[in-house]
């Protein structure tokens, strides 16, 4: 559907009102979104056995922080018809608030805006709701949440602090089976597993031809993993984005646009300023891997072979085509996610391993040699997936290349072709491999914890 006739249609996006309680054993939470004349959306969460964690009495203080999961969570829904104007009737923000809001739309739907070829559209956010709402917990939680996917990086991240001894506790957004595996090959002891499902309004409106596309998914991460932490008592919060997120992909209208905005620091240190302000000071929000690049973490993860079976980072395994086709939930072998995990692979784990993992050897098809020039800055920007920077692609290529005996298509290629172009690889593959970087936000102890490591 054309954009202009959308917001012309659909002047107007309300989120109109939250309700939440314990039922059972369980949280539940559930939003009400309003598009005049004629669209209504009723997303649902549920926190599972948070009851037995929260008294009575705290259940009221999570009043702030749900109304902010529906701020990040209406983003989702907003991005339908891209309505010019956003009301909050729900609760109120300051004037602070509604540009951590705006810059956040901005910056996180920025290859939202690429993909369907419209301008950066930065809603006028009012408010119209009851008084500014204010923190309600004031936590003094100990041990550490960390959020669990089904890729290599959590894996990392569990390991390491596992050695340490400390309280740690799983948390998972409706886990697939790969994180269901890991958590259960970690010995991760009664997970925090929360259900989020999707209003079956917004898929019909996708298949109608409403507006479509990424949304910043590590961003809706933050404000719902503070809400777990707040629940079950944690005082950290440790993700695992890595620095290499910090590269963007390609500029439109003279602005960067990163597939992995609100993975970056950029957005880590504000998110930390937000919520320690209008969320809950106490909890500490961080990535344990920021210092890291995505090749330096996957050579840690080749320690780890318990895990080979059970990983999976390809986002295609898991895409439903707005519900109208079921996850094949395994790895594709045709996506630049797969091609570029298999080459930051290949210099640290037996090639009979990768095979096992993907079921073939990814430098051996020729059809993926496009996606391979892309990766390493040849061709095209980089792929809009989570993959690392152009430089790590180089290496992971570089590496393979060093390794492998029999020269692959893919192989074969760029020593003939891209070899000869970077004459320091050499160099910069021990400095990256070697690199730390001191944009991080990991007090002294993890630092000390993550730097044995690596």
């Amino acid at each position: 559907m054309n954009f202009k006739n959308l917001r012309k249609k659909y002047p107007r996006f309300v989120y109109e009102n939250y309700s939440y309680g314990i039922s059972g054993k369980d949280l539940k939470i559930s939003f009400d979104f309003a598009v005049a004349p004629d669209i209504k959306f009723n997303p649902k969460i549920i926190v599972e056995n948070a009851g037995k964690n929260l008294p009575k009495t705290a259940l009221s203080k999570l009043n702030n922080l749900i109304f902010h999961l529906g701020l990040v969570e209406m983003i989702s829904y907003w991005k339908a018809t891209c309505s010019p104007i956003i009301e909050i009737k729900a609760g109120s923000l300051n004037k602070e608030q509604i540009n951590f809001w705006q810059d956040l739309i901005l910056n996180g739907m920025g290859q939202f805006f690429f993909e369907n070829k419209i301008s950066f559209q930065k809603p006028k956010i009012i408010t119209s709701g009851p008084g500014l709402l204010r923190p309600g917990l004031n936590t003094m939680g100990k041990g550490i949440l960390v959020p669990v996917g089904g890729g290599k990086d959590s894996v990392v991240t569990l390991e390491i602090l596992k050695k340490t001894q400390k309280n740690i506790l799983c948390f998972s957004l409706n886990p697939s089976d790969s994180a269901r595996k890991i958590m259960k090959i970690a010995g991760c002891k009664n997970p925090v597993i929360v259900r989020r499902k999707i209003d079956e309004t917004l898929l019909e409106l996708n298949r109608k031809g409403f507006l479509n596309g990424h949304t910043p998914f590590s961003a809706y991460l933050a404000f719902l993993s503070v809400l777990a932490a707040a629940i079950s008592g944690k005082k950290y919060v440790a993700l695992s984005n890595e620095r290499s997120s910090n590269e963007g992909n390609v500029k439109y209208l003279g602005k960067m646009i990163n597939h992995q905005w609100s993975k970056t620091f950029e957005f880590e240190n504000n998110f930390r300023k937000y919520s320690k302000k209008y969320l809950v000071k106490n909890i500490e929000y961080f990535s344990f891997l920021r210092p890291l690049y995505e090749i330096q973490i996957a050579k840690i993860f080749s320690k780890y072979a318990k895990y080979f079976s059970a990983f999976l980072s390809c986002n295609e395994a898991y895409k439903t085509a707005s519900g109208t086709k079921k996850p094949t939930k395994r790895w594709c072998g045709k996506c630049s996610k797969c091609l570029f995990v298999f080459a930051i692979l290949y210099p640290f784990v037996k090639e009979k391993e990768l095979l096992k993992i993907f079921g073939k050897n990814l430098f051996e098809d020729k059809p993926l040699l496009p996606i391979m020039q892309e990766l390493i800055g040849e061709r095209g920007f980089k792929p809009f997936e989570c993959v690392g920077t152009k430089k790590e692609s180089l290496l992971g290529f570089y590496l393979s290349l060093r390794k492998s005996r029999k020269l692959p298509i893919l192989l074969k290629y760029f020593k003939k072709k891209i070899l000869l172009k970077y004459p320091n690889l050499e160099k910069e593959s021990k400095l990256i491999m070697n690199s730390w970087n001191k944009q991080n936000n990991l007090s002294k102890e993890f630092i000390k914890i993550l730097s044995k490591i690596s």
